[in-house]
């Protein structure tokens, strides 16, 4: 059963809390969070002209759930999809995102569209995020103390410490790009991250998810 959580009043601390509606639904299925994307990609559909654009993390969490949705009737030619980051490594490398949405999405018709530095994302209709265990969206890190007001839609970043299990430069979508969408969705599984997930909303910490919530305006769900 998928269960609402409310957050709890927290005290100030001088970093700005999420300023859209913010809904945590907990006990949420790969089927529950298939069914709520396939429900706003058809509204999309249905209320814009030519194509939809989203923008989905890498990672073991969205594939399940892409295996789902995958199999719902819609039309998927008018579907763009964009990595919020990627590795700078070739397609058909493991560590390739973009590589694993193309194998996932572009049998049943979406267009996907892979990163590079010079890109102009368009707006999305829903911009899909991950979170780390250390606060870090798409690839921006803590070390690469991403702006709320970069002037960039891409950036090269490296990280540091570079992850073991993926030890690559990367692209990644910045704050302003992740924000020129209609809604923003979370997936986040583990209470530790559950648990800084909402020290965030609430305004408690400076890490990247923080900065990108206290920015943000429209709509954030986040499923646990």
């Amino acid at each position: 059963m998928i269960g609402r959580l409310r957050l709890s009043p927290r005290r100030n601390t001088g970093y700005a809390p999420v300023m859209g509606s913010l809904r945590i639904i907990e006990g949420a299925s790969d089927a529950d969070i298939a069914g709520w994307l396939e429900e706003r990609l058809v509204s999309a559909l249905m209320n814009t002209r030519g194509e939809v654009a989203i923008t989905m993390p890498g990672g073991s969490t969205p594939f399940p759930i892409l295996a789902i949705l995958a199999k719902a009737p819609l039309n998927w030619d008018r579907i763009a999809v964009w990595p919020g980051d990627d590795r700078i490594v070739s397609e058909d490398h493991v560590a390739s995102n973009v590589g694993r949405i193309r194998a996932a999405l572009e049998p049943v018709g979406a267009h996907i569209v892979p990163l590079a530095e010079d890109a102009q994302p368009p707006h999305f209709a829903l911009a899909w995020l991950g979170m780390g265990n250390d606060g870090h969206i798409a690839s921006l890190f803590p070390n690469t103390d991403p702006q709320v007001d970069d002037p960039d839609p891409v950036r090269r970043i490296t990280p540091d410490p570079l992850p073991p299990e993926a030890p690559f430069d990367r692209l990644s979508l910045t704050i302003p790009a992740l924000l020129e969408s209609d809604e923003l969705l979370f997936v986040i599984r583990g209470g530790e991250k559950r648990d800084l997930f909402e020290q965030a909303a609430a305004g408690e910490n400076d890490l990247p998810v923080a900065r990108l919530l206290g920015a943000a305006r429209q709509p954030v769900t986040c499923f646990t």
